[in-house]
């Protein structure tokens, strides 16, 4: 992955999260491009190529996907669950970022096959490492097939 443009979806709809967390991979140097969705159905339009992301040139698939679990129109979990039940999606790694620590929530994304599940620190300074080491890990030392 080191070397080629890394492209990062974010869905997340608070905009301060958001903007935190796009402030945070830009002074890492993360990510060449972040796609900001704020809710779930646009981000599966995206994915699923569907309306206007229909072609692949336009539209390439992300390298990594940051998913909160409270979204509106479609919520975190079934967003998880309908990109690992498809085929040319169910290898990007998803990562759960998001304020709960609730067991039932940890435990229902991994059995929807979630990569990581990170409770975000109310620090800047501990999210700021956060986002430097996920990136690091995910996109830099982890190996992950094309998509």
């Amino acid at each position: 992955m080191m070397g080629e443009p890394v492209l990062v979806m974010l869905v997340e709809d608070n905009a301060d999260h958001a903007e935190l967390v796009i402030r945070t991979m830009a002074d890492h140097r993360i990510a060449n491009r972040i796609l900001h969705f704020s809710d779930g159905q646009s981000a599966l339009d995206y994915l699923l190529r569907r309306e206007e992301y229909q072609d692949p040139d336009s539209s390439p698939r992300p390298h990594m996907i940051l998913l909160d679990l409270r979204l509106p129109r479609v919520d975190g979990l079934e967003v998880l669950h309908l990109i690992k039940q498809q085929e040319d999606t169910k290898t990007i790694p998803v990562i759960i970022l998001t304020t709960s620590e609730a067991e039932r929530d940890v435990a229902r994304a991994y059995d929807n096959y979630v990569n990581s599940y990170l409770v975000k620190p109310v620090g800047y300074e501990e999210f700021s490492k956060l986002m430097n080491d996920l990136g690091f890990y995910w996109l830099g030392w982890n190996t992950n097939p094309h998509t």
